[in-house]
């Protein structure tokens, strides 16, 4: 049982974030921090992420986080914490995820840093502001949306392109399935139209710019046009090919958004463990399936890149039974015998960080099951699909790993269910 004697042997215990500093040490200049997640439901994986992402700002210069979240609707937390536009309240600002699954940040534990990230960069010039973007692929509609309000509004170039883009997509009623349907099946697409909306957007993107970031807001929302278009229609045939489309236009967003930053641009990334965990360490290799910490690992320099994983024994979760449901608090049971989390657990049951390095790396070469909770959770089946096999130090350069979790608190308390 060597890896087990590996992980009592290198694994540290830890209280709080401020006990973290050798993890803040391995990270060194790194550019990209990944901050994985086990679950989209766990409190301590927000509070935790959280904690070292201020750390990361004030003493690495860190000035964009980076999530898994839809583009428009994290532009309101973005406006909120650069104090553009009109919303003063921080509750107000997160009304506009409203599209399930809501909690993963309309909840009360990303209230306190984004409070945060307001009063930081008041006290802050211009360039050095933090950003807060969502990289996913899913607003197809609410893209288009902004696309064609920003340029009603201003007038400027693309507008014929825009409404030509959006009288394609409007048979569908705004309906995502119907889309994928009729693209998937039927080969009747709006690929032609999309593609045209990305071009002139591109092109003409230096006649947006302004204080308000519209440039960088209308290329992104361009690019989610043309690749939500692929995402949806590919969704029906194919799901290694659209997680595929998902996770490449996570990381085309996230290059526009460093190349609007420039220069010396440092970026957090929160999203699950799937996406950050480096897929070429697990099974997700021989599907044929790339993500987004493989993707960055591959277009930059090693020590420019750091990964961490997070993972828990036991506890309670925010998920729901089937997609599209009402959330509610569910019972994470005690990790599968043989796990990499049961055997952190049998190191010592309570919160513990292990980091990876050049000299134990390949005492952690095994294959190992590693559990990956989704916003769709049924834990009495868990043992199925649950868990995926991962070459830990391979997948991740670090390791943050709570004994116990507790479930996060959506905002809209209303369709909570227990």
């Amino acid at each position: 049982m060597h890896m087990f004697e590996s992980v009592k042997k290198y694994a540290k215990p830890f209280e709080t974030v401020d006990d973290l500093d050798p993890l803040l040490a391995a990270i060194g200049d790194a550019k990209y921090v990944l901050l994985g997640e086990a679950s989209h439901g766990t409190s301590e994986f927000y509070t935790i992420r959280a904690e070292l992402t201020k750390r990361l700002i004030k003493e690495k210069g860190f000035s964009i986080i980076a999530v898994e979240g839809d583009w428009p609707s994290c532009q309101s937390i973005n406006r909120y914490i650069k104090n553009i536009g009109t919303e003063t309240d921080v509750r107000g600002a997160l009304e506009s995820f409203n599209r399930w699954p809501t909690w993963m940040w309309a909840n009360e534990e990303i209230i306190d840093l984004v409070e945060w990230l307001r009063n930081y960069n008041q006290q802050t010039s211009l360039k050095n502001k933090v950003g807060f973007y969502g990289l996913d692929v899913y607003s197809l509609w609410e893209s288009m949306d902004e696309i064609i309000k920003y340029l009603e509004r201003t007038g400027n170039s693309g507008l014929a392109q825009a409404r030509n883009a959006f009288s394609c997509f409007e048979p569908y009623n705004r309906n995502n399935e119907s889309y994928a349907v009729s693209a998937g099946y039927l080969s009747e697409n709006c690929i032609k139209e999309a593609l045209s909306l990305l071009n002139t957007i591109q092109k003409n993107k230096w006649k947006y710019d302004d204080e308000e970031e519209n440039s960088l807001n209308m290329e992104v929302n361009a690019l989610v046009t043309v690749n939500a278009e692929e995402y949806y229609r590919t969704m029906v045939l194919s799901d290694s090919k659209s997680w595929n489309v998902r996770d490449i236009h996570m990381v085309e967003a996230l290059n526009a958004v460093m190349k609007y930053y420039g220069e010396g641009a440092k970026v957090i990334i929160w999203e699950h463990n799937t996406h950050v965990g480096d897929a070429r360490a697990t099974d997700m290799k021989e599907a044929g399936m790339v993500n987004v910490g493989q993707l960055i690992r591959e277009q930059n320099y090693p020590e420019d890149v750091y990964i961490v994983g997070f993972g828990t024994n036991s506890g309670t979760v925010i998920a729901s039974t089937e997609w599209g449901v009402d959330l509610r608090v569910t019972n994470v049971p005690e990790a599968q015998a043989g796990s990499w989390e049961n055997l952190m657990h049998k190191a010592g049951a309570f919160n513990q960080y292990l980091l990876f390095n050049d000299v134990n790396r390949k005492e952690f070469n095994q294959t190992i099951g590693h559990r990956a909770i989704g916003v769709v959770y049924r834990p009495e089946y868990e043992q199925y699909g649950n868990y995926v096999p991962s070459v830990m130090s391979s997948r991740y350069d670090g390791f943050i790993f709570v004994d116990k979790t507790h479930a996060l608190h959506p905002l809209k308390t209303g369709s909570l269910v227990f």
